[in-house]
């Protein structure tokens, strides 16, 4: 598979900054395809097709707390799949499973139960250290990886035979807007503590070049490995180092690092990224967070409140509480349908045929109608037409190697209840 080579362009817009990959600018919120109400019911379908995908997404592990916005996408968009399906043929069930983490290894005994299942393809993991331990196990039989939120850059090298996608960007646009705002912010030095992971040293990686290239210094940014419970080395390095600011480059260990913190650091000094960035609340005492601020790939969730509105309705159908984090439902929402517009534009459940069907069914083709919701696109497909999805996510949009080529990075900030609201500006 060829490799595109990426121009970057990265604009900020109050609370979104709009980054485009492939010399596309996303040029607002407008193109990021509405709700997720279902209308118009396709017609006649062709055949009928069983589809069965699996999920290794983090119910356990170090992003236990993506879990479940990212399993509730998955279920929002396979229960509106089936609702259309006697007009589609199409009919998709999901085998549910557990990422966890490089530290406990669900994924060992995890990945084999969903192959046994005779999956097509899986939906995990949310981590790109964890997605890395599994993809050849996964390519090797055959199936398709989709992950809604791996942004390491990796994957866009990688030797996958065509069977990976991704609808999160590379970090290499994350990255570019954190050190951007944390320059833009007046801060001329940065610490950074990083998870010692194909994530972490990569997002730092892009931070630094930000940073830098803005005229910044990053003066300490020690590591740390998954699994590791004290972090009382990385704190004093990075608080001997007297930074302007601190960009915490982890996952849920920012939950054992930041007491450490308050008292000895500026809370409007720290910054977050979407491996960490979620609503502490009361974990902590009202207003150790505020004025901090975050990145998160995806559009901003005010611009998503209908979708997010559907979800907790639909999850309040089902008989679970609504969510109370939202990161990568809607990709998650996304992957889901593109692969059933994917199956059902090649005829077919293989995954070789899904997956090459995948770049077409999302616009990266060049040629298709627009259509905004699962049941207008398969009317499209059924009536013989070839469908472009624009996401809940954004347009979405793949190259050749599986990545979205527009993407969306929200900024937030924290107030005085330590939740994050989108930043103003």
């Amino acid at each position: 598979m060829s490799v595109f080579t990426r121009s970057r362009k990265t604009t900020f817009l109050g609370g979104l900054a709009l980054a485009g990959a492939s010399a596309l600018v996303l040029a607002g919120c407008s193109a990021g395809g509405g709700t997720a109400d279902e209308t118009d019911a396709p017609s006649e379908p062709t055949e009928e097709l069983a589809l069965t995908i699996g999920t290794a997404l983090p119910q356990t592990g170090n992003l236990a707390f993506l879990g479940p916005p990212e399993e509730a996408g998955v279920a929002f968009a396979t229960a509106q799949i089936n609702e259309v399906s006697e007009e589609t043929g199409l009919t998709l069930e999901v085998v549910y499973g557990d990422s966890g983490d490089t530290d406990n290894k669900a994924y060992e005994t995890e990945i084999p139960r969903l192959l046994g299942e005779d999956v097509s393809a899986v939906i995990g993991a949310a981590s790109s250290g964890t997605s890395l331990q599994f993809i050849d196990q996964l390519v090797g039989a055959g199936v398709i990886q989709f992950s809604p939120a791996n942004t390491s850059d990796a994957f866009s090298t990688y030797d996958d035979n065509g069977l990976y996608f991704r609808t999160a960007p590379s970090d290499v646009l994350q990255g570019e807007v954190l050190g951007n705002l944390i320059a833009e912010d007046g801060n001329q030095t940065l610490g950074m503590i990083v998870l010692n992971d194909s994530y972490g040293t990569g997002l730092a990686k892009y931070v630094q070049e930000a940073f830098e290239a803005a005229g910044g210094e990053v003066v300490a940014q020690p590591t740390y490995n998954t699994g590791d419970t004290t972090f009382d080395a990385q704190i004093s390095e990075v608080l001997a180092a007297d930074p302007d600011a601190i960009a915490l480059i982890t996952f849920d260990e920012v939950n054992t690092i930041l007491p450490s913190l308050f008292g000895q650091f500026p809370a409007d000094k720290m910054y977050f990224v979407d491996g960490n960035l979620k609503n502490f609340g009361e974990d902590f005492p009202a207003g150790s967070l505020t004025g901090s601020k975050g990145t998160l790939p995806g559009l901003s969730i005010d611009s998503i409140s209908a979708f997010t509105g559907d979800l907790d309705a639909f999850l309040e159908s089902e008989g679970t509480e609504p969510l109370t984090e939202y990161s990568y439902a809607a990709e998650s929402y996304d992957a889901t349908v593109l692969l059933a517009l994917a199956a059902l534009a090649a005829g077919s459940t293989d995954p070789a045929d899904i997956a090459e069907k995948l770049i077409e069914v999302s616009g990266g083709s060049g040629e298709g109608d627009k259509c905004t919701s699962y049941a207008e696109c398969a009317d499209i497909i059924v009536g013989g037409g070839t469908a472009d999805y624009d996401g809940i996510s954004g347009p979405i949009t793949f190259d050749e190697v599986g990545d979205p080529t527009e993407a969306s990075i929200g900024i937030y900030e924290f107030g005085d209840d330590n939740n994050y609201v989108a930043f103003e500006g």
